[in-house]
């Protein structure tokens, strides 16, 4: 049950925002782009801004500071991570935002039922509406994205479900990382950063040796690094959300994908996504669940 202390909604909320326009800005560079190099140039941006703030705030040596245990575990979520990440990348290139964002908020799903199996989070009857009426939302987006000829057959659908399922599976493990074997927050998100950017570092890498026509030239882009940034503001609020005692992982992730309302709103103006109508009454549920969420 979560705590009377409802001090987790702020920082959660704050998260789903900068996810938001973290989305729009990776929807906008990698659009008729390159993949790979966005996502490590993306992601080693924002790992420097977070190295070089925990420089300049002399707390470098005590975030970096763990046992070989735990940085072997941290590596283990970069790989998840970045398995994740390559995916929805791929994905969000060819689909329509509108329907990219709302697939990949169906994650807290996922979450929800593996914190029944592994945490025994057990929701509140209010909270349990309020999910109930977020399923609703994410439910009425599958079916609109069927009208606009994306069926779960479609290549990059099983790209974000799979990249979804990652991202599931990675919020439970936070939840063990930081919970349960109450790694500093810090520390997680800092070697996570560095571990992620060279892991990706690799993989572009490979692809420029492996590859030997290039389908599309990379084209840099201002929303490149500010992805990045993005990224690490809303993982920052996240990693202190979970970090906070008696919290539910599955409560947190079902708020911090309500992103796609930001997404949603920003993008179908900017990216001219269709059935707007449908998908309003779809995110309406989504708000209404937040905000039934707020008040139990």
């Amino acid at each position: 049950m979560v705590s009377a202390d409802a001090g987790w909604m702020v920082p959660i909320l704050g998260s789903a925002l900068a996810l938001g326009f973290y989305d729009l800005c990776k929807k906008h560079a990698v659009r008729e782009n390159t993949v790979m190099p966005v996502l490590f140039f993306a992601t080693l941006t924002g790992t420097t801004l977070f190295v070089v703030a925990s420089l300049v705030s002399g707390h470098f040596a005590k975030f970096a500071a763990c046992s070989h245990r735990d940085w072997w575990l941290i590596a283990a979520k970069s790989l998840l991570v970045g398995s994740s990440w390559t995916c929805v990348y791929y994905a969000m290139r060819d689909l329509p935002i509108s329907i990219a964002a709302p697939v990949r908020a169906s994650a807290p799903l996922w979450t929800f039922l593996g914190s029944l199996v592994l945490f025994h989070e057990i929701p509140t009857p209010w909270q349990g509406v309020a999910m109930v009426s977020i399923f609703a939302g994410y439910y009425g987006f599958s079916v609109l994205g069927k009208l606009e000829g994306f069926s779960l057959r479609h290549p990059s659908i099983h790209l974000i479900m799979a990249g979804t399922l990652l991202g599931a599976a990675s919020s439970l493990y936070d939840k063990y990382l930081l919970g349960v074997l109450r790694i500093p927050r810090n520390t997680v998100q800092l070697w996570f950063s560095i571990d992620i950017a060279v892991l990706l570092g690799v993989a572009y890498l490979l692809c420029l040796l492996l590859r030997k026509k290039v389908q599309r030239k990379f084209q840099w882009r201002w929303s490149i690094p500010l992805t990045g940034i993005l990224l690490i503001v809303a993982d920052w609020l996240y990693f202190y959300t979970v970090s906070l005692p008696d919290t539910q992982i599955s409560i947190i992730s079902l708020v911090r994908r309500c992103s796609c309302i930001v997404t949603f709103a920003a993008g179908s103006w900017y990216f001219h996504d269709t059935n707007i109508r449908g998908k309003v009454i779809a995110l309406g549920l989504i708000l209404l669940g937040v905000i039934l969420l707020a008040l139990a």
